[in-house]
């Protein structure tokens, strides 16, 4: 079964909204706007390494741009099935909520 985190999901969303531009500081900056909450860099590469590892996201050095300097930066994106596992996460998250309304609802 397809179990990822809520902080896999928020990187994976990341990543995926960040459309190409997805490497360490962007996907940190967007899951801390997604989140509001801070992501230690430790955390975030952690999670980049599972996430890669189960196949969810591919990775890609590039060489920086002229005008940008530094070290070469590891590109990240989303698999086809990274995809499906946030789906699927999605639709475990909506049966878990459609459940408490309808309990709700007997109360």
């Amino acid at each position: 079964m397809i179990i990822l985190t809520i902080l896999e999901q928020i990187i994976l969303a990341s990543i995926i909204t960040l459309k190409g531009d997805a490497y360490g500081v962007s996907i940190r900056k967007r899951a801390k706007d997604l989140s509001r909450k801070s992501i230690m860099y430790g955390s975030l590469y952690n999670i980049l390494d599972q996430l890669h590892r189960k196949g969810y996201v591919t990775r890609a050095k590039r060489k920086p741009l002229s005008d940008e300097g530094g070290h070469e930066k590891i590109f990240y994106t989303v698999t086809p099935s990274g995809m499906k596992a946030l789906q699927k996460a999605q639709a475990i998250q909506s049966a878990i909520w459609d459940s408490l309304l309808a309990y709700a609802k007997k109360e």
